[in-house]
């Protein structure tokens, strides 16, 4: 996990901002773009079970394996783990506390936060919303 101050303009896959409003759904770029967050339990992709993987919606970077998936009761996608160098991390200061903000590592779209109180063996809780990714599920 890389993370990355003042990261504006510093991200391989970039688009204008009219290009990110046409290829995002509203909410998909209120997440990813302005830094939003779904209501949750929302999102179908919070009770997606299946094998596969978990791809940013802004560029398609794979995120998270289906695996290092698990329920925590939060109401949005909870991961233990992303794939190695799929995120990044900042701080988000916003709302009157701080906390770490997880953003895709290719096109810098906000995913969501993480948190110390995940399961083993990290500990942590990638808490994403749903709407900032697609699904892939693995082929039979």
């Amino acid at each position: 996990m890389q993370t990355t101050e003042g990261r504006a303009g510093s991200f391989p896959f970039q688009l204008t901002d009219a290009q990110w409003r046409e290829k995002l759904t509203e909410e998909q770029y209120y997440v990813l773009r302005q830094h939003g967050t779904e209501r949750a339990g929302s999102c179908a992709l919070n009770h997606e079970k299946r094998p596969g993987t978990f791809v940013c919606a802004g560029c398609g970077q794979p995120l998270f394996v289906g695996k290092r998936k698990f329920e925590s009761g939060t109401g949005w996608p909870s991961f233990n783990d992303p794939i190695e160098g799929a995120v990044g991390t900042s701080t988000d200061r916003s709302f009157f506390m701080v906390r770490t903000e997880v953003h895709c590592s290719n096109c810098g779209g906000h995913l969501g936060h993480v948190f110390p109180d995940g399961p083993p063996p990290t500990g942590l809780r990638y808490c994403i919303n749903g709407v900032a990714m697609d699904f892939v599920p693995d082929e039979a």
